[in-house]
C-alpha cells in the first residue's frame, strides 16, 4: 500500500472484498447465521453482524463498495502540483527566516494561496497522497567547530574528570563504608 495510491485498497481488492460481501448475502438469503458466514469466509462475526445488517436493511445493494473512503480532497491536482512547487521553493520565500517547514507553516500557505483551512493532521494526510515523508533534521548545529571541540576534550575535560582513584578496600553497600 503506497500513500500516494489513496493509502487504502486499490479498485481490484474492493471488488474482491465487494464478491465476498456478496457471496454472504447469498448464504444470509439461505438462512445462514452470522457465525457461520464468519467461519465460511474467514471473517470476524462482527463483520458478518454488519453485513446481515445491511443486507436486510437495503439488500444486496447495501452491501455493495462505496468506492476509496476517506474526506474528498479540497484541493484540485492543479492546486497540489502548485503547493508542492511552493514547498520547494522553501520556507524562505513565504516568510519563515528558518529552513525549517512545519505541518502549522504549510497550513498557512494552503490557507494564503488557495483559501482553504486544513487542520494539521489533514495537511499531513494531504502531503502523505502527494508522495511526502517526514524528514528528521540533522541534530548537529549548524556553528559546530570540530577543531573547538577537540581542542576542549583534549584540554578541558581532562581537568573536570580529574585523576582516577587509586586501589583500596571497596564496599558493594552504597551505605555503608568498608571497614579499615
Amino acid at each position: 500500500m503506497r500513500y500516494p495510491d489513496s493509502g487504502g485498497l486499490t479498485a481490484e481488492q474492493r471488488v474482491k472484498r465487494e464478491v465476498v460481501r456478496l457471496r454472504a448475502a447469498d448464504r444470509f438469503a439461505e438462512g445462514a447465521t452470522d457465525a457461520q458466514v464468519a467461519r465460511e469466509f474467514r471473517v470476524s462475526r462482527m463483520s458478518a453482524n454488519r453485513w446481515r445488517h445491511a443486507f436486510e436493511s437495503a439488500g444486496r445493494e447495501g452491501l455493495l463498495s462505496k468506492g476509496p473512503g476517506g474526506e474528498v480532497c479540497r484541493l484540485d491536482p492543479d492546486q497540489v502540483a502548485e503547493l508542492e512547487t511552493a514547498l520547494e521553493a522553501g520556507p524562505a520565500v513565504h516568510g519563515w527566516d528558518d529552513q525549517c517547514w512545519t505541518l502549522s507553516r504549510i497550513a498557512e500557505v494552503v490557507r494564503r494561496r488557495f483559501g482553504v483551512g486544513y487542520t494539521p493532521a489533514g495537511i499531513w494526510y494531504l502531503l502523505r497522497r502527494a508522495g511526502w515523508s517526514w524528514q528528521a533534521p540533522s541534530r548537529r548545529a549548524a556553528e559546530r567547530d570540530e577543531q573547538a571541540i577537540a581542542a576542549w576534550k583534549d584540554e578541558q575535560w581532562p581537568i573536570i574528570k580529574g585523576p582516577r582513584p587509586g586501589w583500596g578496600p571497596g564496599s558493594a553497600s552504597k551505605t555503608r563504608r568498608p571497614r579499615p
